[in-house]
């Protein structure tokens, strides 16, 4: 299995209509791109993630999943989606 978690922070001028829109992308993904085992984003509560706002998780069989998906017409609309809404990101993936 491999995950990928992707930290984001989402500028202060968007709108909640901007923010709204980007998550919904987010969420659409799971049944968009064939090989997402799972996937979930939300909005951090905790107040521990420094400049990050919001979290995603994606899971996925294996390493060729996370490929198909970072490919994926769908998945990159929304990359274009966080660079317009977002002012940054860290991203890690592993496997298990």
């Amino acid at each position: 299995m491999v995950d990928h978690l992707v930290f984001f922070a989402v500028k202060e001028g968007a709108s909640a209509g901007e923010v709204e829109d980007l998550i919904s992308s987010i969420r659409g993904l799971k049944n968009e791109v064939p090989g997402v085992v799972d996937l979930s984003v939300g909005e951090d509560f905790s107040g521990r993630s420094g400049e990050y706002t919001h979290a995603l998780f994606a899971r996925f069989e294996d390493a060729a999943g996370l490929q198909e998906y970072m490919g994926h017409p769908a998945h990159l609309a929304v990359v274009e989606k966080l660079g317009a809404t977002t002012t940054g990101r860290i991203v890690a993936d592993y496997e298990f």
